[in-house]
C-alpha cells in the first residue's frame, strides 16, 4: 500500500534531513514517515509507550507524551527538523475542549522542545482562514501559529482546509459547488483559500517543506499545497 502514496523523486540531489515527527502513526503521519525514510532521511518518531509497532519500517521510535515537552525534548537532538502532526481526529464544532487540550497543548510542547533542542526548522499544519465555520478550531490553530512566530524557530506553516483521502471522502460531493464558486469573481478567492486538497498533495507539500527548510517563517496556502504537492 505504501507505493500508492509514493511521492516522485526529484532529479537533483536532496540533502538528507534528520527529522523528528510527532503524530507519526496518524492519517498523515504514517505515510509521511514511510516516504521520508524511502527518500533517505533519518526519521525519529514520538510514540506513546508501546506504540512503536505502528511505525513504518526504518523509523526509530521515541516514547513520550506529545502534550508534555519534558517527556521528549531531551530526545529531539540530533534532529534538525520537527514535523508536528498531532491534533484532534476529525475536527468538528463538538470538539472545542479537545482543540485546547490536544491541538494547542501539543504545539506548545513541540515549540518548547524545538527551542530547547536548537532545531533548525519546524513544520506545522494549521488551517485555512478566515472561514465561515469551525471558528474554535481556527482560533486554536492561529494560536499555534502565534506561538511559532514568537518562538524565533524557523518554520513552515501549511494551511489546508480539508484533506481528502481514505475515510475522508465525503467532501467530494462539494466539488461541483467549488467549481461554481471558482467561476464567480466575488467568491473565487475564498473558494481557492478554502479548497480541498488530497492526502497525496499534502504529503508532497510536507516533504517539500522538510527538504526545503527556511530561515524565517513561511506560510503555504491551499493553491501552493496543490502546486508543490503535485510536482
Amino acid at each position: 500500500m505504501r507505493s500508492r502514496w509514493r511521492i516522485s523523486r526529484t532529479s537533483f540531489a536532496i540533502t538528507p534531513r534528520n527529522v523528528f515527527v510527532t503524530g507519526a502513526t496518524g492519517y498523515l503521519g504514517r505515510p509521511l514517515v514511510a516516504e521520508l525514510v524511502a527518500r533517505g532521511h533519518t526519521v525519529r518518531a514520538l510514540v506513546r509507550p508501546g506504540g512503536s509497532g505502528r511505525l513504518p519500517a526504518g523509523a526509530e521510535p521515541v516514547e513520550g507524551n506529545a502534550l508534555a515537552a519534558s517527556s521528549f525534548a531531551s530526545d529531539v537532538a540530533p534532529s534538525d527538523t520537527i514535523v508536528h502532526l498531532v491534533g484532534t481526529p476529525r475536527p468538528s464544532p463538538a470538539k472545542v475542549a479537545q482543540f485546547r487540550a490536544i491541538d494547542f497543548a501539543s504545539i506548545e510542547a513541540t515549540v518548547t522542545a524545538a527551542q530547547q533542542s536548537a532545531v533548525q526548522h519546524l513544520v506545522y499544519i494549521s488551517v485555512a482562514h478566515p472561514a465561515p465555520i469551525m471558528q474554535a478550531y481556527i482560533a486554536v490553530r492561529q494560536a499555534g501559529e502565534a506561538l511559532i512566530h514568537a518562538s524565533g524557530v524557523p518554520a513552515t506553516i501549511l494551511r489546508p482546509w480539508y484533506v481528502l483521502g481514505p475515510g475522508h471522502r465525503w467532501p467530494y460531493v462539494l466539488l461541483p459547488l467549488y467549481r461554481v464558486l471558482n467561476w464567480i469573481p466575488q467568491t473565487r478567492q475564498a473558494a481557492q483559500r478554502l479548497g480541498l486538497v488530497t492526502r497525496r498533495q499534502m504529503l508532497g507539500a510536507l516533504i517539500h517543506a522538510v527538504e526545503h527548510p527556511v530561515t524565517d517563517v513561511r506560510v503555504i496556502t491551499v493553491p501552493e499545497i496543490r502546486a508543490t504537492g503535485s510536482a
